[in-house]
């Protein structure tokens, strides 16, 4: 549905889009993540045609932004950050405008915006002026003119921005409804949010794109790591001596006589676990804890924007609650 191939921008010596590729396919609803300054609004912008790209192509539908514009473009439902509202009109007044921008035939026009009124939710608001709305209902105004003509492709720039975390979860609820029938892209800083509806996620960081994976993956990506904890009279070098094989990494001792690490229970599709469990009980070392490494969302947008996540190894860097001293785990058993 949405085909992006080596998009840059430049503003002068200032690089903002930098070269890149990605494909959203029909029916997906793709999150659109980074930093302030990333680059997200600009890729936006120039994916529906509002300013023009320095270089690379941008095809929606099959048809090329800057080749056949308007073609393209009918193909396009766009929010941008700041819903393009005239506050001195009613909704419903706004909404007809929108639809004699968007060449909508008069005799069609009852019918779609009904549906368009129940799907965002504002069908109680429609005689009201602009102005008057909460910032919710105008927010949801703005995703309305998104939709005027049914596009199969929604552009949407923080469609959650300024909203309380009730007007959140109900646009969360319109956004899945879309995706239903639409082809979505979103941008948004409320990772959680962003997480529970799409179905892949694209991370940009400094114009260029650090990540991209379908959701699952990153529920995934720490299903190797497990901490554990064991009690045992022995040193801190001799625990580390037996678990050598599992890449351990000390984390700590929460209580004399035990000793808590990071280890590798799996690699890849090799289990683990029922190795390390005979290894402590050959030994006579009780495990007091074994639980797998949550790495969510947040942690890895937090590696990216600190340049410490790399998409080819996928590594997780576990900091030592002892030290200041941050240990890479690599796969093939060293740290």
């Amino acid at each position: 549905m949405i085909e992006v191939k080596n998009l840059t921008k430049r503003y002068g010596k200032n690089t903002a889009v930098d070269n890149i590729s990605f494909v959203v396919n029909d029916g997906e609803i793709v999150g659109f993540l980074g930093p302030n300054g990333a680059g997200k609004t600009t890729t936006m912008n120039m994916m529906t045609g509002y300013i023009a790209a320095t270089g690379g192509d941008v095809n929606i539908n099959g048809f090329d932004i800057l080749k056949e514009p308007e073609k393209a473009k009918k193909q396009i439902g766009y929010l941008p950050d700041t819903p393009p509202l005239y506050g001195d009109m009613r909704v419903y007044e706004y909404l007809d405008f929108v639809c004699d921008i968007k060449d909508i035939p008069r005799k069609e026009r009852k019918a779609m915006l009904d549906e368009i009124y129940e799907t965002v939710k504002i069908k109680d608001v429609r005689k009201r002026i602009i102005k008057n709305l909460s910032k919710g209902y105008r927010q949801r105004v703005g995703l309305a003119q998104a939709l005027v003509g049914f596009p199969d492709a929604l552009i949407l720039d923080e469609p959650t921005v300024g909203l309380d975390p009730k007007q959140i979860m109900e646009m969360r609820d319109v956004i899945k409804e879309l995706g239903q029938r639409h082809t979505v892209i979103l941008s948004s800083h409320i990772l959680h949010e962003v997480s529970a509806v799409c179905d892949k996620l694209i991370i940009i960081d400094n114009g260029k794109i650090v990540v991209q994976k379908r959701t699952d993956e990153f529920e995934n990506m720490s299903s190797e790591v497990f901490n554990i904890r064991v009690k045992a009279s022995k040193t801190k070098d001799e625990m580390m001596e037996i678990f050598s094989g599992f890449s351990p990494v000390f984390d700590g001792i929460k209580e004399e006589g035990t000793f808590d690490f990071s280890i590798y229970a799996k690699d890849g599709y090799n289990d683990r676990r029922e190795e390390i469990f005979r290894i402590c009980a050959g030994k006579d070392i009780p495990v007091l804890m074994f639980k797998p490494v949550i790495f969510s969302l947040e942690d890895l947008f937090l590696k990216v924007i600190n340049g410490e996540y790399a998409e080819e190894s996928d590594s997780l860097a576990l900091d030592d609650n002892k030290s200041e001293e941050v240990f890479e785990f690599d796969k093939k058993g060293d740290n």
